[in-house]
């Protein structure tokens, strides 16, 4: 980062203090920074402290007569070779998504031509209000990168979710991939790699992902269409989260997750024996497409065509509940299940009879009837059903969806106050 110029653009919010070490080590780093400031962080560190550090002047006012002589806010934007806005707020990443520019931290970024990196920093409930995930796609969609938010305990009490700004060196590594900092990287997502936002440490993640492919002859079977995305996405952001995770995974033709220990899988009933070998678990999310039928009786060689004869019958017997066989165990069930629901119609409806016959906690129910694209694509829209109501979440990414349903589960255990499993066991190894 020698020598780079660098535009960071605070917006209000607490988490504006640790601007002050992101100014401190990218100076160490040799980079040039300039600040634009919004009258609410203001309120939360003084343009003084920051004027310190940078060295340069903090620019706060889109009506200052001597720089907008010189069309500051045009320049400031032109001059950077990245712009990083940390914290974002809400209703900064609301202007944002709608072009306004009422203040010189909206007007720099509408007249910017290059897309910004940003960093969230909210309550978890504003953070996963329809409105700022409406406006963080919308962003997403026009080029804009996101790093975070982490997910833990706010400054509110009893308050824990997605939401707090993520630690200074996620944000300078995620900085130092921006086109104009590093020549040739790759535009970057919203990878986990960049989401260790911490929650489940300690703790044992349980996930299934993918379908089940069930044989009717050593040639054919039956299956569905998953992808496996969405089980993999979770997965992936709950060992971002600090848990060690075992993914139970179907055939699929995607990656594995990094640093996550995977089994691999064919049918249905090697998926229940690999979940059982596999506990004990602290969370069991349960997100395979697990086929509900088997063949009774599997050709052992391939069935031929024969002419002038009707098609073979199949005779199909259940495949094992493996949702529910966790769910209801006596001893060694996790301490939190959750279920998903894929339904074509009444989707609510559907996902509530589930959630009352199989005894897990909560389920993750989705529409993936023809049109939606939710089988083998790569957005979603879920709904969170448990007992006492449920949350609709607006239609994101899946990555996305993972990074909040593993915010969801980490505010969930926290309310709890769930002592790790894993630690516990320790103590017992350790004869405590």
């Amino acid at each position: 980062m020698k020598n780079k110029r660098i535009l960071l653009i605070m917006s209000g919010g607490i988490a504006a203090y640790k601007c002050l070490e992101l100014i401190r080590r990218l100076r160490d780093k040799g980079a040039h920074v300039r600040v634009v400031m919004t009258r609410a962080a203001q309120q939360f560190v003084t343009p003084l402290s920051v004027s310190a550090l940078t060295n340069e002047k903090v620019f706060t006012d889109l009506f200052d007569l001597n720089d907008e002589r010189e069309i500051g806010h045009i320049r400031l934007s032109r001059e950077a070779d990245a712009i990083l806005v940390a914290p974002a707020t809400a209703d900064l990443i609301a202007k944002m998504a709608n072009g306004h520019a009422d203040d010189l931290a909206s007007s720099v970024l509408l007249a910017s031509d290059k897309p910004p990196l940003v960093a969230p920093a909210m309550n978890p409930r504003m953070w996963m209000n329809k409105a700022t995930q409406r406006n963080v796609s919308q962003l997403e969609a026009d080029g804009v990168r996101f790093i975070g938010p982490e997910v833990g305990e706010m400054a509110e009490a009893n308050e824990a979710g997605p939401g707090r700004l993520v630690e200074v060196p996620a944000l300078i590594e995620a900085l130092s991939k921006m086109p104009g900092i590093a020549a040739g990287s790759e535009p970057s997502d919203r990878s986990h790699s960049m989401l260790k936002h911490g929650g489940l440490e300690g703790l044992h993640v349980l996930v299934t992902s993918g379908p089940t492919h069930e044989p009717i002859d050593p040639v054919r079977y039956i299956a569905n269409r998953s992808s496996g995305k969405q089980g993999h996405a979770i997965a992936a952001a709950a060992q971002a989260a600090g848990a060690r995770v075992t993914l139970v995974s179907g055939p699929v033709n995607i990656p594995d997750p990094e640093g996550v220990e995977v089994v691999r899988v064919e049918t249905a009933e090697a998926m229940l024996a690999a979940v059982e070998k596999a506990l004990p678990a602290d969370v069991g999310i349960f997100c395979a497409a697990v086929a509900d039928w088997h063949v009774a009786s599997q050709g052992a060689q391939k069935i031929k065509k024969q002419k002038g004869a009707a098609p073979p019958k199949l005779e199909l017997v259940p495949n094992p509940d493996i949702l529910k066989t966790i769910a209801t165990r006596k001893k060694g069930r996790p301490d939190l299940v959750v279920g998903f629901a894929a339904e074509t119609e009444k989707v609510l409806e559907h996902a509530r009879a589930k959630l009352a016959s199989k005894g897990c906690d909560w389920i993750v129910a989705n529409d993936v009837s023809a049109g939606t694209g939710v089988m083998g694509g790569d957005r979603n829209k879920v709904h969170v059903v448990r007992d006492g109501g449920q949350v609709s979440w607006p239609d994101m990414s899946k990555v996305q969806v993972a990074d909040a349903l593993v915010g969801a589960i980490v505010a969930e255990l926290a309310k709890k106050k769930i002592a790790p499993a894993e630690k516990e066991r320790g103590k017992k190894a350790r004869g405590k």
